[in-house]
């Protein structure tokens, strides 16, 4: 495997990795004037409990972090005061049910449960199913009802499930068959078990093919096999994820997964919706699942490798939240695209790590900082 050294040991990496960022970058758009608030981006995490209040919000401020416009958390109305108390920058809505909020002798239908969170469908890009969701009947009735209704709904909603609600699919793995707008994000014992409902019980020693026979047997699910490297396929191409992470496992890392892959679920729809010039060969949707789940790998590593490296054993998940934006910028960085035609300004989109290197090679007055006065990095060419 080719690697290219010219890079911080942290960010040697396989030529085909290198390749995959390319790509992760097409998908981010371009910051211009004409968008409004919430073009590039409304993802809604659905979890949130009495017992778990700290995942949805590690998902949904991870999703804010990486450069959502909107975030929205759908929680238990006893898990919505506290949810709310951690950042005023989330939309926080008490709409999932449970046997407690329900209260006594209410045995609503399904479609009655989930209505609240359909109604809201229109306007969401995405739906993370599964951080602090539990395992209440209520609720787990309730969410298998909106993920149909997401599937059904025009255009399919896309999804990250995670959680417990890789549970709820462990169940009946026909929920989410054949729905190629979808990511499951089990680690390795959810993995064993998904595998045995969906009837791959005899796994081959290779975790590559393994990955690639269940998104298979689903019908084009994307899957991302979380461990010490993360094992990615939508049952056609699979690669994997091998940045270096960090070495503490604390709990509530994987919800910056989640939230990471939900901006950049939101931003694939921007993509194909033809948001922004993509091109003259615009990936197709196969490949986009793809590429959007190894971004959210990619970034979350990179957040644990930067969490550890400044707190070691005292790692907990909110470090990781706050190594997101920098995570991006310094594997993806900004997207090329022109802001004003008339003036030919190109934008070449390059790294905080090699941004010193630049300054210092190119000493001129036509190679001017594209962004004066935000933490991005990049030099535009007259």
């Amino acid at each position: 495997m080719s690697t290219d050294t010219n890079l911080p040991p942290h960010l040697a990496m396989s030529n085909a990795s290198r390749a995959m960022l390319a790509k992760c970058r097409k998908l981010v758009p371009p910051m211009l004037e004409k968008f409004h608030k919430g073009q590039l981006g409304r993802v809604a995490v659905i979890g949130g409990s009495a017992d778990y209040t700290g995942a949805p919000y590690f998902s949904a401020m991870a999703s804010a972090r990486l450069g959502c416009d909107l975030s929205y958390v759908f929680c238990e109305p006893s898990a919505a005061p506290t949810i709310k108390s951690y950042s005023p920058n989330l939309m926080v809505s008490p709409i999932l049910r449970s046997t407690t909020s329900l209260g006594a002798n209410k045995e609503p239908s399904d479609k009655e449960l989930a209505q609240p969170i359909i109604d809201m469908l229109p306007r969401l890009h995405v739906l993370v199913i599964g951080p602090g969701l539990g395992r209440d009947e209520v609720t787990q009735r309730q969410v298998k009802a909106v993920v149909q209704a997401a599937r059904n709904y025009d255009p399919p909603v896309p999804m990250v499930l995670d959680a417990d609600a890789l549970w709820l699919i462990q169940t009946d793995p026909d929920l989410i068959k054949g729905y190629p707008e979808c990511i499951l994000t089990p680690n390795v014992v959810e993995f064993g078990r998904l595998a045995k409902a969906c009837g791959l019980e005899d796994l081959d020693h290779d975790p590559t093919t393994n990955c690639q026979k269940l998104a298979e047997i689903l019908g084009g699910v994307c899957i991302i096999q979380k461990g010490p490297v993360d094992y990615i396929s939508q049952g056609k191409d699979t690669t994997i994820s091998d940045f270096k992470g960090g070495l503490k496992r604390a709990g509530g890392q994987g919800d910056t997964l989640t939230g990471s892959l939900g901006t950049f679920l939101g931003w694939r729809a921007c993509y194909h919706e033809g948001l922004w010039d993509v091109g003259e060969e615009p990936m197709s949707r196969p490949e986009t699942l793809l590429v959007a789940a190894f971004a959210g790998s990619a970034i979350t590593r990179e957040c644990s490798r930067r969490a550890f490296a400044k707190k070691a054993r005292a790692l907990q998940a909110s470090d990781l939240t706050e190594e997101v934006h920098e995570s991006y910028l310094s594997l993806i960085g900004e997207p090329e695209y022109k802001v004003d035609k008339s003036n030919a300004h190109i934008y070449v989109p390059i790294s905080r790590e090699q941004s010193d290197s630049v300054a210092r090679d190119f000493k001129s007055p036509d190679l001017l900082p594209y962004s004066e006065g935000i933490q991005t990095f990049g030099y535009s060419l007259k």
